[in-house]
């Protein structure tokens, strides 16, 4: 049993001399291995390092490369601050024609979309009944003209009073207003248009019973149109003392025409603010048609000899604005002030002098103090470019 016991002692004997001696080294085996960990990331530090050379050397490489640019060469030109509006075309007059008597209608000699002028006549009511009222009111009439004309004779020679005559008087005239009036009605049986124009709407039908102020037809004059449109709060001090505007019809293959100034609302027509401006456009030959769309170019502004340069040459950043120049083929940055803008050019107010040669194409490419590569010079911004 004992040499058993003593068989066994020494492995277990030698893992505890294993542990008591890892213990007792265990600082010295931490600080070995931060030692190897440091010399691995040390050398990894140092390849990366190498490789950032590398890239920031060919990154500098390429930036010494001359970028391709082109310039225009600024000159004074003409800029104008213009809006451009919204409008819907509309007719000269809209006139609602309404039955002035009672009847059937027993003609109409028109149909929606004729042309009429003013006279024409568009339908015919039955009349018999206006003729005898009218043959009537003749007869009352000549009656009381007779019984006048005789008193009249016999109060010169002094058989009447003058009472007398001057109710007879009274009487003949009051006949004579009731035979205007059935003559005025009878007109009226025959139904005219009262201007020039287009029938839009026919409600008369051959056999229909019209009472006083039934609809008969809707006329609207367009020989002469009114442009209508909205203009903003902000833009109504420019454009209150325009004469005339320049109107663009799309639906005309973009047809031009001058409209006078006819109406400029006091008040806003609308909960948007808008203030209505009415111009007068002629249209003789009928061509432009009420409820068409158009484009209202209404000038603001006029600005002479003024430099400008295209709008996307300007780069904005942090709050400053400014656009590349070149001088001996190097480019610097220069601040603007910028004023109106018209299209794709804007105008500089302040920065630019004639003849400074702004980057237009590849701007976005440069930086100050860089070396560029002229290959073409403009001095029309419409003009080729890279």
């Amino acid at each position: 049993m004992n040499e058993q016991r003593q068989h066994n002692d020494p492995p277990s004997t030698l893992r505890l001399a294993i542990l008591r001696f890892a213990f007792r080294n265990l600082p010295r085996l931490a600080l070995l291995l931060l030692i190897l960990l440091g010399i691995i990331l040390a050398g990894l530090i140092d390849r990366q390092k190498a490789r950032l050379e590398q890239e920031k050397t060919a990154g500098r490489t390429q930036a010494e490369k001359p970028v391709n640019v082109v310039l225009l060469e600024v000159q004074p030109s003409t800029i104008q601050d213009a809006i451009n509006l919204p409008g819907v075309m509309e007719p000269w007059i809209r006139l609602e024609l309404l039955a002035k008597v009672h009847g059937s209608i027993v003609e109409v000699l028109v149909q929606e979309g004729s042309v009429v002028q003013q006279g024409d006549v568009l339908a015919r009511i039955e009349a018999d009944d206006y003729i005898i009222a009218l043959d009537s009111a003749k007869a009352a009439y000549s009656r009381a003209k007779a019984d006048y004309e005789r008193k009249k004779a016999m109060l010169s020679k002094k058989t009447i009073s003058q009472a007398d005559l001057e109710l007879s008087e009274t009487e003949m005239l009051t006949a004579k207003a009731a035979m205007d009036d059935a003559e005025l009605r009878l007109s009226r049986c025959t139904i005219t248009a009262p201007i020039n124009g287009v029938i839009r709407r026919l409600d008369a039908k051959t056999g229909l019973l019209l009472s006083i102020a039934d609809p008969v037809a809707e006329i609207l004059q367009i020989d002469r149109l009114k442009a209508a449109v909205g203009i903003p709060e902000s833009d109504v001090d420019a454009v209150r003392g325009l004469p005339e505007v320049r109107i663009t019809i799309p639906a005309l293959a973009d047809l031009e025409a001058t409209g006078k100034k006819y109406f400029f609302s006091p008040a806003p027509e609308t909960t948007a603010r808008l203030y209505l401006l009415e111009l007068e456009i002629e249209n003789r030959d009928g061509v432009i048609l009420p409820g068409m769309f158009f484009r209202a170019h209404v000038l603001k502004k006029t600005v002479r000899d003024a430099l400008s340069v295209p709008i996307y040459s300007v780069i904005t950043r942090n709050d400053e604005q400014f656009v590349f120049v070149v001088r001996e083929q190097t480019v610097h940055k220069q601040p603007v002030d910028l004023g109106i803008l018209e299209k794709w050019r804007v105008q500089v107010t302040d920065g630019l002098r004639a003849g400074d040669m702004v980057v237009v194409e590849g701007h976005r490419d440069i930086e100050e103090g860089q070396q560029v590569n002229v290959v073409h010079v403009i001095t029309d911004p419409a003009g080729p470019r890279l």
